[in-house]
């Protein structure tokens, strides 16, 4: 395990808010300026952790991906492989993890030109694909993802020292304002909330379904939302969001008729790969955490 925990959370006490120790763009100046991102929109991703893009794929672009993420939902309908998350309860696919390893259209995305300059401009070195899944939210029985920041889970479960790693989600299916879109707190990422509690054993295999350890507290999301906002980044097929691993995000459940389903992809920097987990627990499996990686970038 790395000797100093910057980011200590779940070891027992209270709630806190810890002050941010790391960058949010981690280019030199010379690759900052060369990448996709303009200086507008990279000052914005600074200040409030994320970045929406209106039509960051075509239709022609998105249409496969849809149509591979329908067939492997339909697919792993009845799976029981643990990369699989079922709805609680129930047969609906909720998550599929570790999708660029089939060796289709999402791995050939992660590889595409627009995916490498964009990453390699926001974390300026080598680096890999953390985590990669599809997020579904079947019609009418969609449930919720609870308020959390990623890296306090991939800190505390997955023993990822720093924060030198963002995610990128786009939207296979139009995400309306009404079937359970991406809910941001705008800012949040500028801190740090360290939970409460500890991590109960292999909580993985629950968390994925239902998370309850890592959540703040009601009282800590109530402050930031009244101080930043909450911000849903809606928009057809095709249209993305890119966030920092340290901002504060959910999502409501589905009750409407529209399907709800996105692509999430996680890229974090080599020198920042997997320690022991803070948790002093053992890692999760690597369909959720990457371990030993080598550079895609």
């Amino acid at each position: 395990m790395s000797s100093i925990d910057l980011y200590p959370s779940r070891v027992g006490g209270e709630a806190e808010v810890l002050a941010r120790k790391d960058p949010v763009v981690h280019a030199r100046e010379s690759v900052r300026r060369k990448g996709p991102l303009s200086e507008v929109v990279l000052d914005h991703y600074e200040r409030r952790g994320f970045i929406p893009f209106g039509s960051f794929l075509t239709v022609d672009e998105v249409e496969p991906l849809a149509r591979e993420a329908e067939r492997l939902a339909h697919v792993h309908r009845s799976d029981p492989s643990p990369r699989v998350i079922h709805e609680p309860g129930d047969d609906e696919v909720r998550s599929i993890f570790q999708i660029h390893e089939d060796k289709g259209v999402f791995a050939a995305f992660v590889q595409s030109r627009l995916v490498q300059d964009l990453v390699d401009q926001l974390l300026g070195a080598p680096w890999y694909l953390h985590q990669s899944r599809i997020n579904f939210k079947p019609a009418f029985r969609g449930r919720p993802f609870h308020w959390h920041s990623d890296f306090e889970t991939w800190h505390v479960e997955d023993g990822m020292p720093r924060m030198r790693a963002f995610s990128l989600s786009i939207n296979l299916t139009a995400n309306r304002i009404d079937n359970g879109p991406l809910m941001l707190i705008p800012e949040s990422h500028r801190s740090f909330v360290s939970c409460p509690g500890r991590t109960p054993e292999a909580n993985y295999e629950r968390s994925l379904k239902r998370q309850e350890a890592g959540v703040p507290p009601e009282s800590i999301i109530e402050a930031l939302a009244k101080k930043y906002g909450i911000e849903s980044p809606t928009g057809a097929a095709g249209s993305a969001t890119l966030f920092d691993c340290n901002l504060l995000h959910g999502s409501n459940g589905n009750i409407t008729p529209f399907p709800r389903a996105n692509v999430f992809l996680v890229f974090n920097r080599l020198d920042n790969a997997l320690d022991e987990p803070f948790s002093g627990q053992p890692p999760r499996p690597e369909y959720i955490a990457h371990q030993n990686p080598k550079s895609t970038a």
